[in-house]
């Protein structure tokens, strides 16, 4: 149990230092691992409450002292527990900044900040949606536990062969294989709008236009039919379709600053690689932030 005393090593200076011991042994402080260093040096541990007693029998190097002694007595430095007990103390901003540094990590470390795809990403906007179903999406808490059931759910998609999710540092990894059939497929179904808003322009080449430029539309509306009106019968068709849709976002987030309520709003967007945003706008509310985006968005099918 001595290491987890408070000790320090000590050093008596002068001819012959084992006579130096013998008052400190009357004065009852307990002496350890006594060592002869040099032929006038002697190396012993004390307590650390018994140092001022020691100085008080023999005083310090450079100590100017009216009383003429052949000894002279110094520390060396603390040992055991009080060996990193002062290192600590001498290092205060060092331990806390690793401290923090530690927790912050931990913290951090349950959250996810991307969703990143390998593979095909024929599936992204469903996946995404399996993920998000089960709490994972960015600037939020990691979900434990659940991922064989977002794989489970993502197997029942036409011709997805394998599927794995896995949490990777402060991202979220979702690989998916897609049969080579599967990959480049035709969709028959009704060209319908992801998003809401107001309809800037659309192309259509194959189907039945049902909104055109200056329509409102929500999510889920029908924009090209999948049929071709011939007479009083319908045939079925592959619409092959594009248009450009305006919409507005606006939201509260409640951050610390204007760049994270914008960050969390960008992100809420899930734009892909063919949106853009037109325009912003953030407002200090109570409590947090007003985010308005006006932006851009792309749609197609099979075009």
């Amino acid at each position: 149990m001595r290491f987890l005393a408070l000790q320090s090593r000590m050093c008596i200076d002068g001819v012959m230092p084992e006579r130096a011991l013998l008052k400190l042994r009357r004065a009852k402080i307990a002496l350890f691992d006594i060592k002869k260093t040099q032929k006038d040096r002697l190396e012993f541990v004390v307590a650390q409450k018994d140092i001022p007693k020691v100085f008080a029998i023999y005083p310090k190097v450079c100590y100017n002292n009216d009383t003429a002694t052949p000894y002279t007595a110094q520390t060396l430095g603390a040992v055991g527990v009080m060996k990193y007990l002062s290192f600590l103390c001498k290092r205060v901003g060092f331990c806390l900044g690793a401290l923090a540094f530690f927790a912050l990590t931990l913290f951090a470390d349950n959250f996810v900040f991307a969703v990143d795809f390998h593979g095909s990403a024929v599936y992204a906007r469903e996946a995404r949606i399996a993920l998000a179903e089960y709490g994972i999406k960015p600037f939020c808490r990691y979900q434990k536990g659940n991922e064989d059931l977002i794989c489970a759910k993502l197997l029942r998609l036409d011709g997805v062969e394998f599927c794995s999710v896995q949490k990777n540092g402060l991202r979220v990894r979702v690989e998916m294989r897609v049969n080579a059939d599967k990959e480049q497929k035709v969709e028959w179904r009704d060209f319908t709008s992801r998003y809401q808003g107001e309809i800037i322009a659309i192309t259509v080449l194959r189907g039945t236009q049902v909104k055109s430029v200056g329509d409102k539309v929500v999510v889920g509306e029908t924009l090209v039919g999948s049929w071709l009106q011939a007479g009083e019968d319908k045939m079925r068709v592959a619409p092959i379709a594009r248009a450009s849709i305006a919409c507005v976002y606006e939201s509260v987030h409640y951050t610390a600053d204007e760049e994270s309520a914008f960050a969390q709003a960008y992100l809420s967007l899930g734009l892909d690689d063919d949106g853009a945003v037109s325009q912003s706008k953030i407002e200090k509310v109570e409590q947090g932030f007003l985010v308005r985006i006006a932006y851009t968005v792309i749609e197609s099918i099979n075009f």
